[in-house]
């Protein structure tokens, strides 16, 4: 499997970029999974569901099945956070995993920048970032060390690039 990431700040553009990437990737027919760092308290469960009940009374793992989609949940219960690494290694074999998130993990990336954060560029500081999708029209490139800036709506080229970094092109 393949894995290129997207990372950048809170309200950056990483989850419309991401959703616009998947969507592209996959109508070129690849397969595609995606992995999303969440912050600690996310749930996807409700509360008074069935499977929450089960998780509320101690099970580690849930799994629900429908005839639609199944989920495993696990309850990670005082064990740290697994890296991913670990994680990818639960995600059924697909052509191209793309991972939001996990700014301080190793793979190659693309950062995603909105002007309107008022964040710096991580890109900078780390060699993992390839190039910036952004709605920065300034962004100079003595900045990006020669890294390549794409306008940040501009999917298309956004996927070729990736799809080459990854070697699916």
């Amino acid at each position: 499997m393949k894995i290129f990431g997207v990372t950048g700040w809170k309200n950056s553009g990483k989850t419309g970029l991401m959703e616009r990437l998947v969507a592209n990737i996959t109508a070129r027919g690849l397969r595609v999974s995606t992995v999303k760092h969440a912050h600690h308290g996310f749930d996807i469960d409700q509360p008074g569901r069935d499977s929450f009940r089960h998780r509320e009374a101690g099970a580690e793992q849930v799994l629900l099945v429908s005839s639609s989609r199944w989920a495993l949940m696990t309850e990670l219960r005082e064990v740290p956070e697994p890296t991913l690494e670990e994680m990818l290694d639960q995600i059924t074999p697909v052509d191209l995993v793309l991972v939001e998130g996990f700014k301080r993990d190793r793979h190659p990336k693309i950062e995603a920048q909105r002007i309107e954060t008022g964040q710096p560029l991580i890109a900078p500081e780390d060699e993992t970032i390839r190039a910036i999708a952004t709605n920065r029209p300034d962004i100079a490139s003595d900045a990006l060390s020669g890294r390549p800036a794409f306008d940040l709506d501009a999917t298309d080229a956004i996927a070729e690039f990736i799809l080459k970094e990854v070697g699916l092109a």
